[in-house]
């Protein structure tokens, strides 16, 4: 098995058990001893796991991993409102965006109901729900239904995207580091998520503080794909530096800076 197919399986495996070991992993995917180090280095390089002596343990204080969709809109909540404040603010003046799944964009488009000049293009089957009764104008992408995340996935809900350019995509991540860029949990899920990046004007990456040097399991892309993040409070010193060199416009409550 190529490092390619055996990296994605491995991750897994420490998202799952917390810890691997080397004769194990070596035995499993057939081969050397030695390749499983050098995947376990690399492993180590991106911040995902700490080596120890037969094997490696995950950074679980560092590394995030998937939750349900209703764990997740139940989960910070205050600090969502505060983003889908500004991020409304924002988009007021925009009439056709990309909208993902996550639980923060979700309350973004609760305060967006009465624009009838919107149209809201979304892999997000609670998204669908929810603005049933509005003034929006929705277009689902439609594919295969994943349960967990309340969502659709795979090549139709991707053809549906390449379909279309909007003036901004909204959407969310599980984490960003500095090093490693913006990571998510789900590979179909960032998959989708870089289409829309593609194809839109403005890329608006919704994150509140907790998702600041974290990682997660995929990666999502790196900064340069951003035009403006939104957060719940003001972010460090550190943090604002680095956008400012960028060039990432960072917003948060009554603030803005450029």
């Amino acid at each position: 098995m190529t490092s390619k197919n055996r990296h994605p399986i491995i991750k897994q495996m420490l998202l799952n058990d917390k810890k691997v070991v080397i004769s194990d992993l070596s035995a499993r995917f057939g081969v050397t001893e030695e390749t499983i180090r050098r995947d376990l280095d690399k492993f180590e390089a991106e911040g995902f796991i700490t080596r120890t002596y037969g094997g490696a343990v995950l950074n679980s204080v560092q590394t995030v991993s998937n939750i349900p969709f209703f764990k997740r809109a139940s989960e910070k909540v205050e600090e969502k409102k505060q983003i889908a404040i500004t991020a409304a603010k924002i988009l007021r003046d925009k009439h056709t965006i990309f909208a993902d799944s996550s639980s923060t964009v979700m309350e973004t488009v609760k305060l967006l109901k009465e624009r009838n000049d919107l149209i809201i293009v979304s892999n997000s089957a609670e998204m669908s729900r929810e603005l049933f009764i509005s003034k929006v104008n929705v277009v689902s992408t439609g594919g295969m239904l994943n349960k967990q995340s309340l969502s659709y996935e795979g090549e139709l809900a991707e053809s549906s995207v390449r379909r279309y350019n909007t003036e901004a995509a909204v959407i969310s991540c599980k984490g960003i580091d500095m090093l490693t860029g913006i990571t998510d949990t789900n590979e179909t899920q960032a998959r989708l998520k870089r289409l829309m990046i593609d194809q839109a004007d403005l890329v608006i990456l919704l994150a509140d503080l907790s998702k600041f040097d974290k990682k997660a399991f995929v990666k999502l892309g790196d900064f340069n794909v951003v035009t403006d993040i939104i957060t719940d409070q003001k972010p460090s010193p550190i943090w604002l530096d680095f956008f400012t060199k960028l060039g990432i416009s960072v917003h948060y409550p009554q603030v803005t800076i450029s």
